[in-house]
């Protein structure tokens, strides 16, 4: 699971993919004029060159392709997006005697709307953003089912290792690799605490940042919260594992530079920190 994100201002800040396909120049023209403010817009004459460019360029938040042009039909460049971008919202340029192929698309999950020739303006634009809108919905929607299945995993994992593990010190390297792997960190250290205020036994996973003596583990320490810091073009993270208000063990994470922990994913460390100290707890 990936802890840490970009900014909410910044991601806001960034307009959107969008590709639009026709074979008449004059149309691509029109199109990038009508939503070049709002979308980053991506030109394609045919549905191969649109394939080629999505193949470079990643997802599109919304797709418009004209249905009737050489060697390959709107609908059956859509088709072939489908698997690879599921989430991206399609939307054809037809004529009125095109009926058929467009029910058997729509039918088939291919195609969000179909406008017909020649389009009104506004009517357009509005179809584009409410579909911009789904779009951002859908993907916001599994990219949380897909974090859930991962915490949901750890979980899982935490526990198999107590069971096959002896003591709290032999638990730590494959802890440490589990919680690395998980929270997709650059590196994972987890520290057993001798007593209140100094540390014994250390797993890791990673390259080590080399955290134990660092003032970021002594502020953990002493305050019991989770500290944060960027040094060395890294963002690290030091969670303290409590029970019962007991400090058992710190865990200390590291991602790169360009990352910032966001509030959801501070919560989800803070479940993770009290699970681990559960676990540790159990092997004493």
């Amino acid at each position: 699971m990936m802890i840490v994100d970009t900014s909410k201002q910044q991601r806001q800040s960034q307009k959107p993919k969008m590709l639009v396909v026709d074979d008449e120049p004059d149309n691509l023209d029109l199109l990038y004029r009508t939503f070049r403010r709002s979308f980053q817009v991506l030109r394609a004459e045919s549905g191969q060159e649109a394939l080629t460019l999505l193949a470079d360029c990643g997802e599109v938040a919304v797709i418009i392709s004209d249905q009737r042009m050489p060697e390959m039909k709107g609908t059956e460049f859509l088709s072939k997006t489908v698997s690879d971008f599921p989430d991206t919202m399609r939307i054809i340029l037809t004529g009125f005697t095109d009926v058929e192929d467009l029910v058997e698309a729509i039918n088939a999950g291919q195609v969000y709307r179909y406008i017909t020739k020649p389009w009104d303006p506004d009517e357009l634009k509005d179809v584009v953003h409410r579909a911009a809108e789904t779009y951002e919905l859908m993907r916001q929607r599994n990219q949380e089912l897909l974090e859930s299945r991962q915490q949901t995993q750890l979980m899982l994992n935490i526990i198999e290792l107590v069971n096959k593990t002896q003591s709290p010190a032999a638990m730590l390297p494959p802890l440490a690799q589990a919680l690395r792997q998980s929270l997709e960190a650059s590196s994972c250290e987890v520290f057993l605490m001798a007593d209140e205020s100094s540390i014994g036994d250390q797993g890791s996973d990673g390259a080590s940042a080399g955290l134990a003596d660092s003032t970021l583990v002594q502020t953990a320490i002493a305050e019991k919260i989770l500290q944060q810091q960027t040094a060395d073009a890294q963002t690290q993270v030091v969670l303290p594992a409590l029970y019962q208000q007991q400090l058992v063990a710190l865990i200390a994470l590291q991602w790169p530079l360009s990352h910032i922990s966001t509030v959801d994913a501070i919560a989800w460390l803070e479940a993770v920190s009290r699970q681990v100290a559960i676990a540790i707890k159990s092997l004493q």
